[in-house]
């Protein structure tokens, strides 16, 4: 099959287009930096033109109230070029619980996205993931001094990239779910023990203070960024850390 990858160099994306090529598909990444613009549309038509399956995998510059809009946009220009160029199946990444935060912009914009894709004229498929191992660092510097990290008792259950890149390609490959699959890593953690478990690996003196206001994911309320049911992945924090 053809894939039409667009955000195929990012974290995610690059490592989707290995896997789709390996498999004997042809995948061919397609970002800013290769000329495809989805905000003005600027080459989107052609990245998608052929494409079998398109698999969207970019994301909003920032996290704010200017993010729906991103979404809204980029959405509507991929799906007009993917029905127009005949793709059978459509793409994306989202985050478990996304529908469960009212408080966050950023997760009202990726609850929009789901509802857009959902909407359209394409079949679909979404893949929603729990927190990426990779972006524990970015979260414990958000509410960091340099004695200490506050941070609340978020339930977060952690998966690393390389799983959340398999989990894409595996429902990129297969038909539309035209729903929603959950996927996330085998561990449970409170976010404030897993910033504890981060320091102590790096070596880090400073203290974690818990904190139930501190930071974005103070506006989680409960486990909702978890779900035991979902698909889950192999990789343990403990190994990937290590």
């Amino acid at each position: 099959m053809k894939f039409a990858v667009i955000g195929g160099t990012g974290l995610i994306g690059s490592q989707v287009v290995r896997i789709l090529n390996a498999a004997g598909h042809e995948a061919t990444p397609h970002s800013k930096s290769t000329g495809v613009d989805v905000i003005s549309g600027q080459g989107v038509d052609e990245a998608v033109a052929g494409a079998d399956v398109v698999v969207n995998l970019t994301n909003s510059p920032t996290f704010d109230e200017a993010s729906p809009a991103f979404f809204r946009t980029s959405m509507d220009n991929l799906l007009s070029a993917a029905h127009k160029g005949g793709a059978g199946h459509f793409v994306i990444l989202s985050i478990v619980g996304v529908d469960q935060v009212p408080e966050l912009d950023y997760y009202q914009a990726k609850a929009l996205q789901e509802a857009v894709l959902a909407a359209g004229p394409v079949p679909y498929s979404i893949v929603r993931a729990t927190q990426f191992m990779e972006f524990i660092d970015a979260v414990l510097s958000w509410t960091a001094d340099a004695d200490t990290v506050r941070l609340p008792a978020t339930p977060i259950q952690p998966i690393a990239a390389k799983d959340v890149a398999e989990a894409v390609a595996e429902v990129a490959m297969g038909s539309p779910l035209n729903g929603i699959r959950d996927i996330g890593g085998p561990e449970i953690f409170a976010l404030d023990e897993l910033g504890r478990i981060t320091l102590s690996h790096k070596g880090d003196k400073r203290t974690v203070v818990s904190d139930p206001t501190a930071g974005m994911f103070a506006a989680v309320k409960g486990d909702v960024l978890t779900d035991k049911d979902a698909h889950l992945a192999a990789t343990r924090y403990s190994d990937w850390l290590a």
